[in-house]
């Protein structure tokens, strides 16, 4: 096939006569590099650092929705590793995804954009990020930890919710 688009019944559940699932749920329509860079300023010194260096790392998630109906999130990541004496590495990296949804609650479509759907993307941002560090020249590449999308969202939400209150407004 050369068309992007899925078969009509790509999302089609065995046994159902071609419907899609009843339920809710959501489709990965595309996934897209939006922007890399990648820095290796000290280099070739920063490739013979001795010890591990502190490692500073960015999340953020950010989602809206299109005119078509699809929602589009990007995860932004930003990687900086040090030494005291030098950066060895600087990485961001703005990953996106274009999301069509069915079913989904108005209530629970902000939870799913900023918590399932860049779990979805992280395994591949992850990837290039790993890649830029190792094509950079540092063996072993760089690997992400898992990250919990779902405290940085509650984290973000408290955060809110307490903003009023400290600035004064009711």
């Amino acid at each position: 096939m050369t068309d992007a688009a899925p078969p009509a019944d790509a999302n089609a559940t065995p046994g159902t006569g071609g419907q899609p699932p009843a339920g809710p749920g959501f489709r990965i329509v595309a996934q897209y590099v939006k922007d890399l860079s990648f820095e290796n300023p000290k280099a070739p010194d920063s490739l013979r650092v001795d010890g591990k260096p502190a490692i500073d790392l960015g999340v953020e998630m950010n989602a809206q929705g299109r005119k078509d109906g699809l929602f589009e999130v990007d995860l932004r990541l930003t990687v900086k590793a040090s030494t005291d004496s030098m950066t060895v590495f600087n990485i961001e990296l703005l990953y996106g995804g274009l999301f069509a949804l069915q079913g989904v609650a108005e209530q629970d479509i902000e939870p799913l954009l900023l918590i399932e759907c860049p779990r979805y993307l992280f395994p591949f941002a992850r990837e290039i990020i790993a890649r830029a560090t190792s094509d950079g020249g540092f063996y072993p590449p760089f690997m992400l930890d898992p990250i919990d999308f779902a405290s940085i969202y509650m984290a973000r939400q408290q955060q809110i919710a307490r903003a009023p209150a400290e600035t004064g407004q009711a």
